[in-house]
């Protein structure tokens, strides 16, 4: 501790972020800081008070680390980034923050326009996030419907243009594409179409439908009635899209208006995009660890979500102003390229905008809640039963069990099966063959598998169980709780399941749980268990199998046919160890000497 005292007196005063760190060397909390060493002692003092949150947080802080940076936006820009990519433990979260959807337009000669989650630093331009994935997938139906945009995955330039590289498909023929891939248009005219859909996606949708009216009426000057048909239909799109936009101001300035609802620590922010004075798209995120003030929220959700995106509005509008609001606009309006402003009104028409936004927060934090509320009355009653047995805090909706299994301490294998809301979840069992335990080591086996399982889990951010089922007493669950201790994961309930009497363990007591024999709980454990048993044994047996055939290649004479035959004629090694070399001979067609040879192997493994 006095290591950890004297590198705290050794923080530097500039503006950086720091990382909070527990025994295990995890990031459990990323902050940003004008003055590291203020901020960071801050939460050592002695009298300040401190949220639940963090009195917890600070608990489990062993070591800390930090990063200086040139000034206070650089460290709200590297805060935001590194919590979006490491998703401490009590940092603020924002659900599914890492798979948020854009619309990306790839920086090509000639681009294409898709939907992507994943961002690439390529010059490609992004437009999001979205939240209301069935929105965007009716603004990309309709963007399609309105512009010509190729849908091929190719990557097309003038030489393979020129050299027709790339075939004219379906898209062409039904007037879904122009057909840039065998120069039927230039790149100049499909270039001309991207930055009208550029622009479609900022909002500027008149624009758009005043060029195709153009276009309608001189193809039907023209005489072009087919054309002039196509522009009708993309008209018509255009006319459709605008319907669905509710008009809320009179001014034509973009803003995207933020407000929370909140209740405990989960909450609902919600972003109304307004463009050209109609709301153009309405956002939600879902929100947990609130154990912090509105502005503080407000400012990690803001840097965050535009984190990514290309453009930007002129103006954000805010129920609560978030920290650092001097430091996010110097920020927004250098990567906007010109002034962006965050404002809190308090009348007028744009406190109505804000006022719009929170109700749809509030709607959408209730339904949030009454699903949760029915996802809990949806437990069933076995899961219930088996919280009120173990005296557990929560249900054991997500429960994960493991067994070992072995022949004489040969082929050494392990399961774990995974049961939510007493079914079972087969995507979700996995088998381990075991690699450092040689011999018969049930102990060291169970420890070896429940530390690789939750080692992977923890790196991958993978769901952790309510309960975790060991299959045998004292000695494996002691060797599991050891594992999970190593990974700072002991908090996770673990029970072991004896096979003799069926009785339940729990760690710190010698005694068994008393629990009823009928008890649906204890029924429930006994089937997860028996699968996770199945699933093991079919494993070991498999593996035996393999091992068997492979050792009958091994004798000269016995190729793969002939050990297929083998096996197909006879129900076990032990039959044919058993039997005499002519029977062998009769039923396989394998010569006498080398079904005496096939026997000598067949002993072997039966011993």
């Amino acid at each position: 501790m006095r290591s950890f005292q004297d590198k705290l007196k050794n923080i530097p005063t500039k503006p950086g972020v720091y990382q909070f760190k527990n025994k295990n060397g995890d990031i459990i909390y990323i902050g940003k800081a004008k003055n590291l060493r203020i901020r960071v002692r801050s939460y050592f003092q002695k009298n300040k008070y401190q949220t639940p949150k963090n009195q917890s947080m600070i608990k489990r802080i062993a070591n800390v680390e930090w990063i200086i940076v040139r000034s206070n936006v650089e460290a709200l820009l590297t805060e935001a980034n590194m919590i979006k990519e490491v998703q401490p433990k009590y940092n603020v979260d924002l659900k599914d923050d890492k798979s948020f959807p854009f619309i990306r337009i790839t920086n090509e000669p000639y681009p294409q326009v898709l939907l992507t989650r994943k961002i690439e630093k390529d010059g490609s331009k992004y437009f999001g996030p979205y939240t209301d994935v069935k929105n965007l997938r009716y603004s990309l139906k309709a963007l399609h419907k309105i512009f010509p945009v190729r849908s091929c995955s190719y990557y097309m330039d003038d030489q393979t243009v020129v050299a027709k590289k790339v075939k004219l498909c379906l898209d062409y023929h039904i007037k879904k594409c122009e057909g840039p891939c065998e120069g039927i248009v230039s790149r100049d005219h499909y270039n001309a179409m991207i930055e009208r859909v550029i622009k479609f996606l900022q909002g500027r949708t008149k624009e758009t439908e005043d060029y195709v009216r153009k276009q309608m009426d001189i193809a039907a000057a023209d005489l072009r009635y087919e054309d002039a048909a196509m522009y009708r239909d993309q008209y018509n799109s255009i006319r459709r899209f605008k319907e669905r936009q509710r008009k809320v101001a009179a001014d034509f300035d973009d803003r995207d208006i933020f407000a929370l609802a909140r209740k405990d620590d989960i909450g609902v922010m919600t972003v109304l995009r307004v463009r050209n004075g109609r709301i153009f798209g309405r956002e939600k995120i879902s929100l947990q660890n609130l154990d912090v003030d509105e502005s503080a929220i407000f400012a990690s959700v803001i840097s965050r979500f535009y984190m990514d995106t290309d453009f930007l509005p002129k103006e954000i509008t805010v129920v609560t102003l978030p920290d650092e609001q001097d430091d996010l606009e110097e920020w927004l309006t250098e990567k906007k390229g010109s002034k962006v402003i965050i404002r809190q009104p308090q009348r007028g028409e744009k406190a109505k905008e804000v006022r719009l936004s929170y109700q749809n927060a509030k709607l959408l934090l209730g339904e949030w809640l009454i699903n949760r509320k029915k996802r809990r009355e949806l437990v069933p009653k076995m899961v219930n039963q088996l919280q009120d047995d173990l005296q557990l805090k929560a249900p054991p909706r997500r429960i994960e069990a493991f067994d070992i299994s072995h022949l004489g301490g040969t082929n050494t294998v392990a399961s774990m099966v995974c049961f939510l809301d007493a079914k079972p979840k087969k995507s979700e069992y996995r088998r381990f063959k075991i690699k450092t335990v040689d011999g018969i080591d049930d102990f060291a086996a169970m420890r070896e598998v429940v530390h690789r399982r939750y080692l992977r889990v923890k790196k991958e951010k993978g769901s952790l169980p309510d309960l975790i089922l060991i299959d045998g007493g004292k000695g494996q669950l002691s060797m599991a709780v050891s594992a999970l201790r190593e990974l700072g994961l002991d908090y996770i309930p673990i029970v072991g399941l004896a096979k003799r009497l069926e009785e339940v363990f729990v760690p710190g007591i010698s005694e068994p749980q008393s629990i009823h024999k009928q008890s649906p709980g204890l029924i429930l454990l006994r089937r997860i268990r028996d699968e996770a048993h199945r699933f093991a044994i079919t494993f070991q047996r498999s593996k035996r199998k393999l091992s068997l055939e492979s050792a009958f290649n091994e004798i000269a004479g016995m190729g793969s046919k002939r050990v297929n035959i083998l096996l197909m004629s006879f129900e076990s090694t032990e039959s044919i160890a058993n039997a005499d070399h002519q029977l062998i001979s009769e039923k396989t067609g394998i010569p006498e000497k080398v079904a005496k040879l096939v026997i000598q192997k067949a002993k072997s493994f039966v011993k």
